[in-house]
């Protein structure tokens, strides 16, 4: 497939020791050596990497000193030429060469072109190509893990080996509807059918009984830190994420908006939230604070609700159990350092079995049992990142749900005894839905559209 050649900064904006610009296309090895001064590229072996000078193409002066790496088709990323120029990290320096290679007739390249090119010239398939924009972002050692894996073909393997199945279920359908005359031909019977439905629906359920999981690994857990005024509910954040992010003072009300901060429990990401207090207040900044960590309490997939356990249980302490009534949460009872004055048996009658832990986070006690408890509410405390495949990209997650429904479908016909030919039609639906998981069957939009999400450079 004939394209043009394209450009980008591949690493992150900013000042650093190295920055990259990669070329990717037909021209890719000719554009480079037309500013290159060092040795020959175009005469160099594949996969090396040479010191030499980024010229001015108008004056002839030397513009940036490199390294230049080179890699011929079809073993590079895009199964295009490739070449990639390390320069000094600065903003003006990699801009410059940049800029140079566009003078040079090098086209600037869409987000996450590098990655469409290598899944359009058939290197991966679209969940692998959607992996790479995971193992970017992944936030946690186990996110990164599961990343890996999709990257290396793991689900793509499983959906492969699903739609094998119900093509050649299907394929049987067909020969008996086409060449009835043939005796020889095996009858595709409602048993038979009957059976491949059941094999890949089972399989399907199992992806997605993960499927919770997976998506918390990708996209990290809501959480929401709740309770009165100086509860400890900054310094449970800042215990934490181990820094200082969040204001702590003694004066009631001091956090007065909503802070946001990733951290890692026992593999799982947290997104974590410190909201201000709810309570009734005059104050106008305090009272939108207020409000955005009502909005933050329904969007949470974990609640984190400290208590203080040197007071007694107030209305407002009442009025945030009924807040949280129906949803995930862990209550916290802090200042265990303190006198207790708190009614433990009137708490646990309020928590209605969810996880109870204590802590003192002034001497950092509780700490280990609260991670503990956050770890069994969502993966029975364990992540299984070896042997078992995680699903965590929503659009996958809604396609195997689709194809599941199909299937489910499928199934009821041949409970109801209607004709093959009719059942198939569900059965073809679960494969095309399958197929739309790793690009067999997605439309140009859609792949346009995925793409679009990736940074620059990848």
């Amino acid at each position: 497939m004939e394209t043009d050649t394209i450009t980008a900064i591949s690493t992150p904006t900013g000042e650093g020791a190295i920055a990259i610009v990669r070329l990717s296309g037909p021209e890719a090895i000719s554009v480079a050596s037309e500013v290159f001064k060092g040795k020959e590229l175009k005469k160099v072996d594949s996969h090396t990497i040479h010191y030499g000078k980024i010229i001015e193409p108008e004056t002839g002066e030397v513009a940036e000193e490199v390294m230049v790496s080179v890699m011929h088709a079809p073993k590079t990323f895009t199964r295009e030429d490739v070449v990639e120029i390390n320069c000094h990290g600065g903003m003006v320096a990699v801009n410059r060469v940049l800029e140079i290679l566009l003078s040079k007739g090098a086209r600037l390249a869409e987000p996450g072109e590098f990655t469409k090119r290598a899944f359009l010239n058939g290197r991966i398939d679209l969940s692998q190509a959607e992996a790479v924009m995971d193992l970017i972002r992944a936030k946690t050692d186990k996110a990164m893990s599961v990343a890996l894996k999709q990257m290396d073909g793991r689900l793509s393997g499983l959906i492969q080996k699903y739609r094998q199945t119900l093509l050649e279920t299907v394929a049987h359908v067909e020969v008996n509807i086409d060449y009835p005359e043939y005796d020889d031909v095996e009858e595709m019977s409602h048993e038979m059918m009957r059976e491949k439905t059941k094999e890949v629906h089972a399989e399907i359920e199992e992806l997605l009984q993960v499927a919770k999981q997976g998506k918390i690994l990708r996209e990290g857990l809501a959480t929401a830190i709740i309770g009165r005024p100086n509860v400890g509910k900054s310094s449970l954040m800042n215990t934490l994420v181990q820094e200082n992010k969040a204001i702590v003072t003694e004066v009631p009300g001091t956090t007065r908006d909503v802070i946001e901060e990733y951290v890692n429990v026992r593999g799982v990401p947290l997104r974590l939230v410190d909201t201000a207090g709810i309570r009734e207040t005059e104050d106008i900044v305090e009272k939108i604070g207020v409000e955005r960590s009502r909005q933050v309490l329904k969007e949470s997939d974990l609640i984190l609700f400290v208590l203080n356990n040197n007071e007694e249980l107030t209305e407002e302490d009442k009025k945030l159990f009924e807040a949280v009534k129906g949803l995930e949460y862990i209550v916290i009872i802090n200042k265990t350092d303190l006198e207790r004055k708190l009614d433990l048996d009137e708490v646990n009658r309020l928590t209605e079995g969810n996880p109870l832990v204590t802590t003192s986070l002034l001497k950092e006690e509780g700490v280990d049992e609260l991670e503990t408890a956050i770890a069994k509410t969502f993966f029975s405390g364990e992540i299984d990142t070896g042997d078992l495949t995680y699903v965590s990209n929503v659009r996958h997650i809604q396609l195997l749900k689709q194809a599941k429904a199909a299937l489910e479908e499928a199934m009821e016909g041949i409970e109801l005894g209607m004709p093959m030919d009719i059942v198939q039609i569900d059965v073809t639906r679960t494969w095309e839905f399958l197929g739309e998981i790793i690009g067999d069957t997605a439309s140009d939009s859609l792949i346009d559209q995925l793409f679009s999400q990736f940074c620059l450079g990848k």
